[in-house]
């Protein structure tokens, strides 16, 4: 890849020309960006950086609607810092951080924390979601700007509860009322000894999944817009009748059947399958609405305990699209439909503009080079350490776009010039980070110290 253009320029600054750029569907053209959206498609002028994309692969960037980028009191799992750099790294430039943080968000005095703390370090575009709990003010999260409402545990699972069915009505109605989307997290959990992948895939199994799935959208009657995360198979795709449908890479890529050598590292809510059910799951991809990571990194000492005592949670911010990426090279799933699952859905679900090609959309995008290669856990970014995919088949991108900035070229992460604004907040009105992506009931109103 060749940049050329005025010497004195800096990266992101002025217009950039990403050159002879494929876009899916088979023309080549030059893509101008300025002001951190696309502005043309055609011939670039000469006058700003060029990036020549002949020789690579260049898509709108992720969105993954569901991160747990833990920091805080769990700093030792992962930081904003770490959390960001996986995402961009692997070609994300947007995430959702969920509400089962410790504390969990339940009110805007947490959430404007929580907000603030991502954005002293946060690399990349984020949003944070309101629990669904007990105690948590859902008016007032709103307001506040969180993006969604949970994941809502309609099963227990690492730091979260299930909660009840009442709890589950009134939330639906307070929700429905707002307009705003619920998460869910569909599992029943039966009683038993939980010391394997196949004794913590039948203790949580397909069938309780379904039936968890049915119950919350008879609950809902249609209320409520709902959004069902991590689907682990095709049965539980079908008996999503009323909401959008998420899997995870974790759920497409592995199953409770490999040769894991350490069993306790492959331990996820809802659990990884068997490989029959994993391969069905794969065949029904044209019918996943969207991919998300559901990262939750834990450390290697916390997982080097015996199964049933590990935590569940799998780190994959950073390997999700390289590894979809792979499939695409190898001719099993479209480019087309790779954009859709990890960029264009689940920026609209959440109601967000999502990038793009044409003029007008943000101008956030990844570069592949055209080249698979096997996943070193030794290259990633997370705190956590490991990966369950090490050795797999990826492709990473050599560099990633954000608002018309290179944030990461090969290895080197830069901080996009809408980081340096606003991140501690002044006077006694609440400034947030530029990095920030409030939901659509915010008010910055409700921020008035």
């Amino acid at each position: 890849m060749i940049e050329r253009g005025r010497s004195d320029q800096k990266k992101g600054s002025g217009i950039t020309i990403l050159k002879d750029l494929l876009i899916p569907g088979g023309r080549v053209a030059d893509i101008t960006i300025s002001d951190g959206y696309v502005t043309h498609i055609g011939k670039g002028s000469c006058n700003g950086m060029v990036i020549d994309c002949k020789d690579f692969t260049v898509i709108p960037a992720g969105v993954d609607m569901h991160v747990h980028m833990r920091d805080g009191l769990q700093r030792n799992k992962e930081t904003w810092r770490t959390g960001t750099e996986s995402a961009l790294a692997g070609g994300v430039t947007s995430v959702v951080d969920q509400p089962n943080t410790i504390p969990p968000i339940t009110n805007r005095e947490i959430l404007k924390e929580r907000i603030l703390l991502a954005g002293e370090e946060s690399l990349c575009r984020y949003a944070v979601n309101g629990a669904v709990i007990n105690d948590a003010n859902l008016p007032e999260l709103w307001r506040a700007g969180c993006m969604a409402f949970g994941e809502t545990f309609a099963g227990p699972s690492s730091y979260g509860e299930a909660v009840s069915d009442d709890l589950l009505a009134s939330s639906i109605e307070q929700i429905s009322s707002l307009s705003g989307l619920m998460t869910i997290h569909a599992e029943e959990v039966i009683n038993g000894d939980d010391t394997s992948l196949v004794s913590h895939d039948q203790l949580r199994p397909p069938s309780g999944e379904i039936d968890a799935i049915k119950r919350v959208q008879a609950i809902n009657a249609g209320k409520c817009s709902l959004h069902f995360c991590h689907l682990s198979t095709s049965q539980a795709l079908n008996s999503v009748t009323s909401g959008t449908k998420e899997v995870t890479p974790h759920h497409l890529f592995l199953s409770r059947d490999m040769n894991w050598e350490d069993e306790q590292f492959g331990k996820v809510n809802p659990p990884l399958r068997t490989e029959t059910e994993q391969k069905s799951l794969v065949a029904s991809f044209k019918r996943i609405d969207l991919i998300a990571s559901d990262h939750a990194p834990h450390t290697t000492e916390e997982k080097s305990v015996t199964f049933n005592k590990a935590p569940s949670g799998i780190p994959g911010v950073e390997t999700m699209i390289p590894l979809l990426m792979s499939l695409v090279y190898e001719h099993k799933i479209g480019l087309e439909d790779l954009i859709l699952k990890t960029s264009t859905n689940p920026a609209k679900i959440l109601g967000i503009e999502p990038p793009g090609y044409l003029p007008g959309s943000p101008a956030d995008f990844a570069i592949y080079p055209k080249k698979i290669q096997k996943i070193d856990v030794d290259a990633l970014h997370s705190k956590a350490g490991w990966s369950p995919y090490e050795g797999m088949k990826a492709v990473f991108p050599d560099k990633v776009i954000l608002g018309g900035e290179i944030v990461y070229d090969s290895g080197t992460f830069f901080s996009p010039s809408i980081s340096k604004i606003d991140q501690k907040g002044s006077g006694k009105r609440f400034n947030p980070p530029k990095t920030w992506i409030s939901g659509r009931g915010y008010d910055i109103r409700d921020h008035i110290l």
